[in-house]
């Protein structure tokens, strides 16, 4: 069983487990419009953010994948965070199970390519750890941007899924196993 996030390195990033003294750069992303507003609208508080880290590592010892904290390796910042989740969503068609590709980053490394070098890389880890069939993903139909990251990631649109009620996009992308 894996109980952290394996690090994986990329030309420009580390990408690592969550550690405790990285809730204060995580909470002044997590507080930036530019990145709530397709993901509840809702500004969070620290406490909020620490919720979501506990909830992305507490993913590893349960399911076998997480997340990953996406650090810059010429500074040592903090770009985002990446990687897999079974939230056991209530939702149709069901995507309970399976491993569902998750991101956000912060606004002041967009457009130089991080988000899609950090997803190829847990994509290729995804591939040889986990095999799945395809992975998912859950998009705001109206995130121009997260839409062409997993077009470029090979995600392709599937009919909408019902979530809280309501349709969202749903992309798939198939999984080593399926080749």
């Amino acid at each position: 069983m894996i109980f952290q996030a394996p690090r994986i390195e990329t030309d420009r990033l580390l990408l690592r487990e969550f550690r405790v003294d990285d809730l204060d750069s995580l909470a002044a992303m997590w507080a930036k419009e530019e990145v709530i507003r397709f993901i509840g609208g809702t500004q969070l508080s620290r406490e909020d953010v620490w919720r979501r880290c506990l909830a992305a590592c507490a993913q590893w010892p349960l399911t076998g994948f997480g997340y990953w904290i996406a650090e810059l390796k010429d500074s040592g910042e903090i770009a985002g965070q990446l990687g897999f989740a079974d939230f056991k969503r209530e939702m149709q068609p069901s995507i309970e199970g399976e491993p569902e590709l998750g991101y956000v980053f912060d606004p002041s490394v967009h457009g130089r390519g991080l988000a899609v070098e950090a997803c190829i890389a847990v994509l290729e880890w995804g591939d040889r750890i986990l095999a799945p069939a395809s992975y998912p993903a859950i998009i705001d139909s109206e995130n121009v941007s997260s839409i062409r990251l997993a077009e470029k990631l090979g995600f392709i649109r599937q009919p909408d899924a019902i979530y809280h009620d309501a349709p969202h996009a749903l992309y798939r992308r198939p999984g080593k196993s399926a080749s």
